[in-house]
C-alpha cells in the first residue's frame, strides 16, 4: 500500500457530531451513495451502539454500498462491538473501528481508569472485534497527547491482537504539522510490529491545521490512511477536509508520490449534497468547493488566466466537478430527462410514485423560475424527504404583508399531522420572517431557542434563485437543524422552522460518543 493513500470518510459519523448536523437514515443513505460514487475507500457510517436510529442507518448503508468498505465506530467494550458487527452483517466489506482514550488527562478525568486497565481493555476489545470481522481499526483517543511509552505499549499489543489499521487521533486539534508527523514516525519506529498495520491520521481543526497535520502525518510519519469529512464538517472547528487533502495529494504528486482512488469530478456534487442536507453552508473562499475557489476578480489575474490558465490556476475547476453545474432542465423538460438527472445526481427514489411526486414538484418550481439547476433539484428532493417523514408539522400556506413605516404582519397556516387538520394563526413581528415564525410558534408553543438563522441563494446569477434557509433550534440540551427552500424567502423560512420543529418533536436522537461514554 506504499503508493496508495486510503481515504476514510467520516462525514456520517464524526461530521454528524456538529451541533444541528444530525441526519435521517434516508439522508445518510443518499450521502453514502454519493461517497461511493466519489470512490471513497472507507465510509464510516455511524456509531451503531449509540441509538436504534444509528444502528438502522449503519445497517442500511452496509446493505446498499458495494464498492466501499463500510465501517462502524464502537467503544472498546463487547456490547458496542457486537452491536457494530450486527449492523455491518449485510456489508460486502466491513470494518469495526474501536477506540479508548489513552492520554493521562482522559484516563484520569473521563474514564477514571488506570493505564493498566486501559491497556487490558484495548487488547480484549480488539481481540473480540477481530473475531467478528477481519478488518479492525484501533484508535487511542487523544492519542497525540498520550505518553509515547504507554502508547507504544498499547499499539504493539493491539496489533498483536489483530488490529489491521492504527489511527493516531489529534482529538482536540492540538498538533503542529512537523511535530505531529514526527510523532507518528517515532511511534512507527518504536513499535516492533508496526509494519503489520496501516497507520492513519485523524486530525481536528481547532487551530486551523487539520489538513496540514494530516498531510504531515502522511509525508513525515508514513501514514497511508487519512480520516476526513466532506467540507471539513465536524464538531467544534471541524475535521480534516477531504477535498483539500485529496487535491493536495493529486496536485502535488511530485512531492507526495502517492495515488488516491477518488473520482475528483464527484467532489462538488458531494459538497453540495452535504451542505444542503445538513444546512451547513460552505464559505465562499473555502478551498476547492467554495463559490470563489476558481473566481478571479483582479484584472491582472483575469488577463493572465485568459492568456494561459495555469498562470493563476493550479488545478482545473471541472476536475473537481464545477463543470457539472449546467442549466439542463426547464419547464419544457420531460419526465424521462428529469428522472435521468436524478440518477446522475445520485438520487434514488423508492418507487415510480415517488418519481412522479418529485416531477410534479419540479414542474411547479419550473413555473416559478425558468432555469432549474442541480442545486434546485437537490433542494427539491430534500424538501420532499422532509414532507414524507415529517411526524408533527407540515407547511401549507403563508400570507405576509410588510410596509415601511408600519409594523409588519404575517399570516401562516401549519398542518398538525397527528390531528389531520389545518391550524391558522396570525402574528405581528419585526419583519415578515419574524412575524411568520411567531405565528407558527404561537400555536406550537415549543419553547425552543433559535440559535441560528441563515439565508443562502441555492444558485447564483439571478434574482429568481431559490433561497435556502437554515434554522437551528435548541431545547433541553438538544440541538436540531431545519432547512427549507423556496423562491420566496419568507416561505423558505417557515418551511425551515417547521423542519426543525419536526426533528425537535421526533424520537430520541443519537448522542455523540463522548456524551455516550459519560452517560453509560
Amino acid at each position: 500500500m506504499a503508493d496508495k493513500l486510503i481515504i476514510f470518510d467520516t462525514t456520517l459519523r464524526d461530521g454528524e457530531q456538529s451541533p444541528g448536523a444530525s441526519m435521517t437514515k434516508e439522508e445518510k443513505l443518499r450521502i453514502a451513495r454519493q461517497l461511493e460514487k466519489l470512490k471513497v475507500d472507507v465510509i464510516e457510517a455511524g456509531f451503531a451502539a449509540a441509538s436504534n436510529g444509528d444502528f438502522e442507518a449503519v445497517r442500511a448503508i452496509a446493505a446498499a454500498i458495494k464498492d466501499s468498505t463500510v465501517c462502524s465506530l464502537s467503544r472498546a467494550n463487547d456490547r458496542d462491538i457486537a452491536r457494530a458487527a450486527e449492523a455491518l452483517k449485510p456489508a460486502r466489506s466491513a470494518r469495526i473501528h474501536t477506540f479508548i482514550a489513552t492520554s493521562p488527562l482522559h484516563m484520569e478525568k473521563k474514564l477514571r481508569m488506570t493505564p493498566d486497565q486501559v491497556f487490558e481493555q484495548a487488547k480484549v476489545a480488539v481481540r473480540f472485534a477481530r473475531n467478528q470481522v477481519a478488518d479492525v481499526e484501533f484508535s487511542p483517543e487523544d492519542g497525540y497527547r498520550s505518553e509515547p511509552d504507554f502508547l507504544c505499549r498499547v499499539l504493539e499489543a493491539v496489533i498483536n491482537e489483530g488490529a489491521t489499521t492504527i489511527n493516531i487521533p489529534d482529538t482536540v486539534g492540538y498538533g503542529i504539522p512537523e511535530l505531529y508527523g514526527e510523532f507518528i514516525r517515532n511511534l512507527r519506529s518504536r513499535v516492533p510490529n508496526s509494519d503489520k498495520a496501516i497507520w492513519s491520521t485523524h486530525c481536528h481543526n481547532d487551530l486551523g491545521m487539520a489538513v496540514a497535520n494530516s498531510l504531515a502525518g502522511v509525508k513525515i510519519g508514513g501514514a497511508r490512511q487519512v480520516e476526513c469529512t466532506i467540507n471539513g464538517l465536524g464538531e467544534r472547528a471541524g475535521n480534516c477536509s477531504l477535498e483539500e487533502v485529496v487535491m493536495a495529494v493529486k496536485t502535488r504528486r511530485d512531492y507526495f508520490g502517492l495515488d488516491v482512488g477518488i473520482d475528483t469530478s464527484q467532489i462538488m456534487p458531494a459538497s453540495r449534497m452535504v451542505s444542503q442536507i445538513t444546512g451547513f453552508a460552505v464559505q465562499p473562499n473555502k478551498a476547492i468547493v467554495g463559490a470563489n475557489a476558481f473566481a478571479h476578480a483582479s484584472g491582472i489575474h483575469q488577463d493572465g488566466v485568459l492568456k494561459a490558465r495555469e498562470t493563476y490556476e493550479i488545478m482545473r475547476a471541472e476536475d473537481v466537478g464545477w463543470a457539472a453545474n449546467k442549466i439542463v432542465l426547464g419547464k419544457l423538460s420531460g419526465r424521462n430527462a428529469f428522472k435521468q438527472r436524478l440518477t446522475e445526481l445520485g438520487i434514488e427514489q423508492d418507487s415510480e410514485a415517488a418519481v412522479n411526486e418529485a416531477f410534479a414538484r419540479f414542474k411547479a418550481l419550473a413555473d416559478q423560475k425558468a432555469e432549474i439547476f442541480d442545486e434546485d433539484i437537490l433542494a427539491l428532493v430534500e424538501d420532499q424527504d422532509e414532507a414524507a417523514h415529517a411526524e408533527a408539522f407540515g407547511f401549507v400556506h403563508l400570507e405576509h404583508r410588510a410596509s415601511s413605516g408600519e409594523t409588519p404582519h404575517a399570516h401562516a397556516k401549519v398542518v398538525f399531522k397527528q390531528a389531520g387538520s389545518e391550524v391558522a394563526s396570525e402574528a405581528a413581528g419585526n419583519g415578515s420572517v419574524d412575524a411568520s415564525l411567531k405565528a407558527i410558534e404561537s400555536k406550537v408553543n415549543s419553547g425552543a431557542e433559535m440559535v441560528l438563522y441563515s439565508v443562502n441563494a441555492i444558485t447564483s446569477g439571478s434574482t429568481d434563485s431559490q433561497g435556502e434557509v437554515t434554522v437551528r433550534l435548541a431545547k433541553s440540551g438538544r440541538i436540531v437543524n431545519g432547512v427549507g427552500s423556496d423562491p420566496d424567502i419568507i416561505v423558505a423560512s417557515a418551511k425551515a422552522y417547521l423542519s426543525a420543529l419536526n426533528k425537535l418533536y421526533a424520537g430520541e436522537q443519537k448522542l455523540n460518543p463522548q456524551i455516550e461514554m459519560a452517560v453509560k
